[in-house]
């Protein structure tokens, strides 16, 4: 049968990335207390595609994964991206999964135990080199200082995510990337909450109110301050509570290059 992906174009424009996004499918992540645990994620395949090619040939992706059905995880990004490039014939190849990943967290009073749900990703590219950026987006409570001093009583308060990614040298736990974030904002949040926490979680807010701009320089000096970190871009939202639009914050920082 004719393979018409391999047939020349003229036009003479290559593409940076062509490939297939947003494919379900189970992984295994490495998990600090339980050695592992399992997830369904969501995944983008690409490669670049030189200009002389009219297309790529989307099912060796699929191909590809189904290969390392049994074994998505942390460890075979890289032989999943060589993979990428041999088989579809490709100079680059870029790897993107993003997933549930669950804490187990004890409230702050009572000691109730819940499962906290955190969105990470992976994200692999490799071209002459292999590189690779985790990325983890942690929800906390952010208290409004200007609120708080204008108001004769309370404060507006709100949800906020704060986005981490990070380049490493060695390894970061995902536990630990969230540990440190948590800290950033007013107070860190739980799935489970009994009175007694409600009462801590929202005098702890109200005792430690923070900007936007607050969120990402806090988490600016525990990111730079952590030695295994070689970059990271920290981003936080506030989900505004008497606003209708969101603030927004980010900073990125190689300390590569400091």
């Amino acid at each position: 049968m004719p393979d018409m992906q391999t047939s020349r174009d003229t036009r003479k424009i290559p593409i940076s990335k062509v490939g297939v996004k947003d494919i379900s499918y189970p992984i295994v992540v490495m998990d600090k207390n339980r050695k592992f645990q399992q997830t369904v994620a969501r995944v983008n395949m690409y490669v670049d595609l030189p200009h002389h090619f009219k297309g790529t040939h989307m099912s060796r992706f699929i191909e590809i994964l189904n290969v390392y059905r049994e074994d998505i995880g942390l460890d075979k990004m890289e032989p999943i991206l060589q993979e990428m490039k041999k088989k579809l014939g490709a100079s680059s190849a870029h790897l993107e999964i993003e997933f549930p990943y669950f804490i187990e967290k004890r409230a702050p009073v009572s000691g109730a135990r819940s499962l906290m749900e955190y969105t990470c990703t992976f994200t692999g590219t490799l071209g002459e080199t292999f590189d690779f950026v985790l990325g983890v987006q942690v929800p906390v409570t952010s208290l409004c200082p200007c609120s708080k001093e204008l108001s004769r009583y309370g404060a507006h308060n709100q949800r906020s995510h704060i986005t981490v990614r990070v380049r490493y040298a060695g390894f970061v736990w995902i536990e630990d990337l969230v540990d440190l974030i948590e800290g950033c904002g007013s107070s860190p949040v739980w799935s489970l909450l009994k009175r007694a926490d409600e009462k801590f979680v929202t005098e702890r807010a109200y005792e430690n109110p923070k900007f936007v701009e607050d969120i990402v320089r806090e988490a600016t000096l525990v990111l730079a301050a952590h030695e295994a970190i070689a970059w990271f871009s920290v981003e936080a939202e506030n989900f505004e509570s008497i606003h209708k639009h969101s603030a927004y914050a980010a900073i990125e920082r190689d300390k590569r290059k400091a």
